[in-house]
């Protein structure tokens, strides 16, 4: 992971721990056990940055709920 990758997913973490209401170590735990962060945040980096927050929030959000993962 180069730094515009991960720059980008500790920002998305803080984005979803502000949206959710919750700390933002719970978002990471979840991403992790969910694989969010290895098969789908930095692979679609490309095109994930240049989408609004709100969007990759929300895209975040139904990953994880196709997944039965809760924060």
């Amino acid at each position: 992971m180069d730094e515009n990758n991960f720059s980008f997913v500790v920002y998305m973490i803080h984005a979803c721990a502000d949206r959710w209401n919750v700390a933002p170590s719970k978002v990471y735990q979840a991403l992790k056990k969910s694989r969010c962060l290895d098969l789908y945040l930095v692979p679609n980096y490309d095109i994930l940055h240049t989408q609004s927050t709100n969007y990759v929030v929300q895209d975040i959000e139904e990953y994880l709920n196709e997944r039965g993962i809760s924060t």
